[in-house]
C-alpha cells in the first residue's frame, strides 16, 4: 500500500466508510500516562534500560482498565530536539504500555495527507529487546471507498498510516518529522503540514472469540473444504477460513453488507504490515487490522474481501458471504463489482510465496469465474474517482490486477505486482482454460 509521493501530495483522499457501531479508539482516550515531553534517550535501543515508570494501566479507548482485545488511543506531542529550521515534529518518548501487537499512526482529517516520516520502535514483551526504527507508510488513502459515497462521507472515517505487525510488545516509542511538500503546498509553514489531532493507536488483537460465542454470520470456525467444479470455467472452491474462524469480534463492525451486481475484476493488495509474523499469528495479525481498519480509521469493518497468508491460506474478510460481490474499500474508485485479495506482508523488495501466489491463483480462478470471467482476459470498470482516472471514465483493466493499476500507487509491491502474470495463468488453469 505504499503510495508514490508525487500522486499522494494531490490527492484530497476521502477515505471511507460509514460510521461503525462504537466510536473510534481516536475519539476517547484512555490516558493513565499523558505524553512526556522529555527527550528520548540518545542511547542505542539495545543498552537503554526500559522507562521506570509504570505500565499505563489503559488499553482499551473508554475505560482504564487493560482489555484484552482493544485498542489504546494515545495523543502525541510537540518533541523539544534539535532538528531543521522550521521542521515540525511530534511524537512519544520510550514508555512501557500494556501488551500491544499492531500500531499504526490517525489523525483527524481523511483528506489531510501527511507529508513527513512517521518512525516507530518497540520492545518485545518476551525478550525486553527494542527493535531499531521501522517506518509507517503514510500514503494510505488508496485503500477507501469510492468518493462521493455514503461510506466516504462519513464523519468518523480519520487519516491514518498503514498498520504495522510488531508481535506481541508492551514498550513503545514514536516521531513524526514534517518534510517539505512539493506543488501547491510549498507556500505553506512546515508545521502546518503536520495534519491535527495525532494520535498512536496500540492494537491488541486478543485471543479472537471462542467458538459458539459472538455473532458469526458466515460459516463454522473452520476452513471450507473445497469442492468439484459447479461449471465449465470456474474453479474449484478452495478451503477459506470465515470471519469466526480468525476470531471476528462481530460487535466492532456496522451491521449488514453492502453489495454490488457482479465481480469483474480481482484486485490484489499487500497488507504492508511487514513480513515479521508465523503463519500460526497470521489471525491475531487480521484481527489487529480489523481493530484499525473499524476502530482507529472509523471504517465500517475490514476494508479487503479476502486475505492471504505466506504459507497459503485463504482468509475471509468484509462480512456478507464469500461467495456474493460485496462491496470493500480496497481499491479507491473501484471498489464496485470487484473484490480485493490483501496478501500478509510487504512485498517492495521481498518475494511472496508460492504458496500465497497459489492461494490467489486459486481463489480468484473461483471467485471471478463465478462471474463468467476469465482471469487470463481483460475487462472494464467505470472510475468512481481517484488520482488516475477521473469519476466516471471506462478503463479496461487485467480480470486480475494489481492495486496500482486502478490508483498511483505501490501496492502490492514491487516483487508481487510482477508475478501476477504467472498468478493468471495459474488461475486459467485452475478453472480449466
Amino acid at each position: 500500500m505504499r503510495g508514490f509521493p508525487a500522486s499522494s501530495i494531490g490527492v484530497t483522499c476521502a477515505a471511507a466508510l460509514a460510521l461503525p457501531l462504537a466510536p473510534p479508539a481516536a475519539a476517547a482516550t484512555s490516558s493513565s500516562t499523558p505524553p512526556s515531553s522529555t527527550p528520548p534517550s540518545s542511547t542505542p535501543p539495545s543498552s537503554t534500560p526500559p522507562s521506570s515508570a509504570p505500565p499505563t494501566a489503559g488499553a482499551g479507548p473508554r475505560s482504564g482498565a487493560y482489555v484484552p482485545g482493544s485498542t489504546r488511543s494515545l495523543p502525541l506531542a510537540h518533541l523539544a530536539r534539535d532538528r531543521a529550521p522550521g521542521a515540525a515534529e511530534q511524537g512519544l518518548t520510550r514508555r512501557d504500555v500494556r501488551p500491544f501487537s499492531l500500531v499504526g499512526v490517525v489523525w483527524d482529517r481523511p483528506t489531510a495527507a501527511l507529508h513527513g516520516r512517521v518512525e516507530v520502535r518497540t520492545r518485545a514483551a518476551a525478550t525486553g529487546i527494542w527493535s531499531g526504527w521501522k517506518e509507517l507508510e503514510t500514503h494510505n488513502a488508496d485503500h477507501a471507498a469510492d468518493p462521493g459515497t455514503r461510506e466516504s462521507t462519513s464523519g468518523g472515517v480519520r487519516g491514518a498510516t498503514a498498520p504495522l505487525w510488531a508481535g506481541e510488545s508492551d514498550g513503545v516509542e514514536v516521531r513524526v518529522r514534517s518534510e517539505k511538500a512539493t506543488g501547491a503546498d510549498r507556500s505553506a509553514p512546515a508545521a502546518a503540514r503536520l495534519p491535527t489531532g495525532l494520535r498512536l493507536e496500540l492494537v491488541d488483537p486478543g485471543k479472537g472469540v471462542p467458538p459458539g460465542t459472538g455473532r458469526a454470520r458466515t460459516g463454522a470456525a473452520r476452513s471450507v473444504p473445497a469442492g468439484r467444479k459447479a461449471k465449465p470455467h470456474v474453479g474449484a472452491r478452495p478451503g477459506i477460513i470465515t470471519r469466526r474462524g480468525w476470531g471476528a469480534d462481530e460487535t466492532l463492525r456496522e451491521k449488514g453488507a453492502v453489495y454490488t451486481k457482479r465481480v469483474k475484476t480481482a484486485f490484489v493488495h499487500h497488507s504492508d504490515t511487514g513480513n515479521d509474523y508465523t503463519c500460526s499469528q497470521a489471525p491475531s495479525v487480521i484481527r489487529g487490522i480489523y481493530r484499525y481498519h473499524v476502530g482507529s480509521m472509523g471504517w465500517r469493518d475490514l476494508g479487503y474481501s479476502f486475505l492471504v497468508d505466506k504459507c497459503g491460506k485463504i482468509y475471509e474478510g468484509r462480512a456478507g458471504g464469500v461467495s456474493k460481490p460485496v462491496l470493500g474499500a480496497h481499491t479507491r474508485g473501484f471498489n464496485s463489482n470487484s473484490t480485493g485479495i490483501a496478501v500478509l506482508g510487504t512485498y517492495s523488495a521481498k518475494e511472496p510465496s508460492s504458496a500465497a501466489l497459489k492461494a490467489i491463483a486459486r481463489l480468484t480462478a473461483w471467485k471471478v469465474g463465478r462471474y463468467g470471467m476469465n482471469p487470463r482476459g481483460k475487462t472494464y470498470l467505470k472510475s468512481g474517482g481517484g488520482n488516475l482516472y477521473p469519476k466516471g471514465r471506462k478503463v479496461r483493466l487485467n480480470v486480475i490486477s494489481g492495486h496500482r493499476d486502478g490508483f498511483a500507487t505501490g501496492c502490492p509491491g514491487e516483487r508481487l505486482y510482477d508475478r501476477l502474470g504467472s498468478v493468471r495463468s495459474k488461475a486459467g488453469k485452475y478453472q480449466g482454460r
